[in-house]
């Protein structure tokens, strides 16, 4: 896959680059379960660019409020369906 397709807030940063594989699902499902856990996205900004260059960079933190009543267990499967480097990324098989 080499087509630059996605919603800022969901595109996985190797979409980003144009070389992608499924991962790039698991990725755009860890925003979802950071989003449904917190209330708010792990990569922000004020416009489309902004956000694309928090995603770029892969980093989010769990030190909110919202967290604190969170299992490490749901922290930890987050963490894995959020690793930058797809290559290391937690695919849909291992989640099960």
């Amino acid at each position: 896959m080499h087509n630059i397709k996605g919603t800022p807030y969901y595109i996985a940063p190797e979409i980003l680059n144009g070389n992608y594989d499924e991962k790039c699902d698991v990725w755009s499902l860890g925003v979802i379960f950071y989003v449904l856990l917190c209330g708010y996205p792990p990569f922000n900004g004020s416009t489309n660019e902004e956000i694309l260059e928090s995603v770029a960079k892969g980093k989010f933190t769990f030190e909110y409020e919202s967290f604190e009543n969170v299992s490490k267990q749901a922290k930890d499967l987050i963490q894995k369906m959020l690793t930058k480097n797809f290559n290391k990324r937690i695919s849909a098989e291992e989640a099960l």
